[in-house]
């Protein structure tokens, strides 16, 4: 890891650090980078960047200070993407990145072309797997097995083949499995 991507890393981790509410980002983060080096061992610092950054201060922009419903729900995502880019290049500038790499961590953090953009494309594989592997559970018990199959629906849908492949590796306790399973049945 090079010495300029540790210090935007650090200026994340510093971001986060300010969240009152102590959420659990900086563990959201973690998770990000290790399943990112696994899934992808030769990504770009900005697609490092970008997955470590994927959730940056998301305390900032709280969901229920958006309408209800699907309009108010993809305001307040489009929204978070904004942030988390800008806090993004905010650290990335900070560690002396150069504009073009900063542009395209934020290009990718944003999720831009997705399907025919491999890094962006990648983000998402990786944000899909690291809920399916440590958040589907608990997701799961909170949701009826109608909703818990159609998130999954999506989730499948937004994947890349190699995607699909690594979540079908992953371990999941058999409930999860077989959730899965009627999914893509």
């Amino acid at each position: 890891m090079t010495s300029t991507l540790q210090t935007a890393i650090q200026g994340i981790d510093q971001a986060n650090d300010a969240d009152p509410t102590n959420s659990t980002e900086a563990l959201y983060s973690q998770r990000m980078l290790e399943t990112l080096q696994a899934f992808e061992p030769q990504a770009s610092e900005p697609l490092t960047l970008a997955c470590y950054a994927q959730h940056v201060c998301r305390w900032k922009l709280v969901r229920k200070d958006y309408p209800a419903g699907l309009d108010g729900y993809l305001n307040w995502r489009t929204d978070l993407a904004k942030l988390h880019a800008k806090i993004l290049g905010e650290a990335m500038q900070e560690a002396g990145y150069a504009n073009g790499d900063i542009k395209r961590a934020q290009h990718i953090i944003q999720k831009r072309k997705l399907k025919t953009d491999a890094e962006s494309q990648a983000l998402e594989d990786v944000s899909c797997l690291v809920f399916l592997n440590y958040y589907f559970d608990a997701f799961a018990s909170k949701h009826s097995e109608e909703r818990v199959i159609d998130i999954v629906q999506k989730t499948w849908g937004k994947m890349s083949h190699k995607g699909h492949q690594a979540a079908l590796a992953l371990t999941l306790p058999v409930h999860l499995q077989n959730l899965v399973g009627k999914a893509l049945a």
